[in-house]
């Protein structure tokens, strides 16, 4: 028998290690199929968990009814489990180089827990050659077996939106690859069992590790050319996103957008295959220098506010500005790698006095990471106002509200474009 149809009939458990968006979504799809262990090393993420309650704030609690799974932090508790998935952050460092000190731990807990048959499948974003190359002699390391001889690993690149409840586990196409036909076959039967949209079989791992890396590099680039042409038409007096209005009236036209590109894929992704290739000797050109345009967006956001309010005649000692939105996109309480807090703190450097607000942030968690909080009310005698992130609540506002918490001939900032053509009672700007 092998291990899909144990996992099937329940005679051993699946681990998830790592319940953030990523893993505790899949964790929860499979306990509504098989038995369950979900592992994560904050206790305190893992009591809310128990009791039905999402720390990242995706998932309602009737995504727990039904579930047969254990959630936990201590170690103990995974040796049960025969398939392991890992789904942990794999972020960058001060420096914009990979930080694999999540992804490396998670492999050393696996790794001690690991018996002969087993399976480990990575699904944290990684360059191509990373599961083999680094996280496997650690799994060799821990358990004292053999990669092939004694377990299987495979490599299922995550997909998840944070925010969307129409791009879901089920219904995105699942990328699944094995270090071998057996395995490969037993990881994506175990993958339908909870994704409707089918899987992808790639022909190795590292295809399957480039194919996720690229999808996000893809985007941050094309991101990047609209950012870069939205800094030429700012000069020329053309507002952006009426040219890509005209421009997208073409079949073939891909429709980007400019703005401000954080979060945890995008903005990081990129960086962990331009390291990869500057190994080979090769220089990424293109994807470096869309990383730059798009890390500078923030910083050139506030030098525009600054101008314009310079040029409205106000002293900028004594502006106020209110900065709507802070997490890293539209309608989720993410906050990582957000990158209107360069924004923020570029209008800091000019003495500019700063509120912010956001329905969704958490004010604790902004200050601890970027050393600014959320301001409780909203005043009525801000200089500039910047809409940052694209909230469903601001579609609601109205130019008689911005003009209500602004003096005369303040400006207005709209990042996404969202009040063109809206704002007629302050000095409107976009990307």
């Amino acid at each position: 028998m092998n291990i899909y149809e144990k996992l099937l009939k329940k005679e051993t458990k699946l681990s998830v290690i790592g319940l953030g968006y990523v893993g505790l979504p899949i964790a929860l799809e499979f306990a509504r199929k098989i038995k369950v262990v979900g592992f994560d090393i904050k206790p305190d993420r893992v009591e809310m968990m128990k009791n039905r309650i999402d720390p990242s704030e995706e998932l309602p609690a009737e995504e727990f009814d039904g579930c047969d799974i254990m959630f936990t932090s201590n170690i103990e508790d995974i040796k049960e489990a025969t398939f392991h998935i890992v789904a942990v952050p794999t972020p960058i460092d001060k420096n914009n180089l990979p930080d694999l000190t999540p992804l490396l731990a998670a492999s050393r807990t696996v790794g001690k827990v690991l018996k002969k048959g087993d399976y480990v499948v990575y699904e944290s974003t990684v360059y191509p050659g990373c599961t083999e190359e680094d996280c496997i002699p650690v799994l060799e390391k821990e358990s004292g077996l053999k990669f092939k001889q004694d377990f299987m690993v495979g490599f299922s690149p995550e997909r998840i939106n944070p925010g969307d409840k129409e791009h879901t586990l089920r219904t995105i196409v699942k990328i699944v690859s094995g270090c071998g036909d057996d395995s490969l076959e037993n990881i994506a039967k175990t993958y339908e069992l909870v994704v409707d949209a089918g899987v992808h079989r790639a022909s190795s791992i590292k295809v399957a590790e480039s194919a996720k890396i690229i999808e996000n590099t893809q985007r941050d680039v094309n991101i990047a050319l609209m950012n870069e042409l939205s800094i030429i038409f700012n000069r020329m007096g053309i507002n952006t996103y009426d040219v890509l209005e005209a421009a997208g009236t073409k079949w073939n036209f891909l429709k980007f957008f400019p703005g401000l590109v954080g979060g945890h894929c995008i903005g990081v992704d990129p960086y962990y295959l331009a390291f990869k290739a500057q190994e080979y000797r090769y220089h990424p050109q293109i994807i470096k220098s869309g990383r730059f345009v798009n890390d500078s967006m923030g910083y050139y956001v506030a030098k525009q506010v600054v101008k314009k309010m310079i040029g409205q005649n106000k002293n900028i000692l004594d502006t106020k500005v209110l900065v709507m939105g802070a997490t890293f996109k539209e309608d989720v309480s993410d906050i990582r790698n957000a990158r209107i807090a360069d924004t923020i703190h570029e209008l800091e450097s000019y003495n500019v006095n700063v509120d912010v607000v956001d329905p969704y942030a958490n004010s604790k968690e902004l200050f601890n990471e970027y050393g600014f909080g959320l301001c409780e009310n909203i005043a009525n005698d801000y200089d500039a106002v910047i809409v940052a992130v694209n909230h469903k609540p601001y579609y609601e506002l109205t130019d008689e509200y911005f003009k209500s918490i602004t003096k005369e001939k303040s400006v207005f900032f709209d990042v996404k474009g969202i009040y063109r053509n809206k704002i007629t009672g302050l000095e409107y700007m976009s990307l």
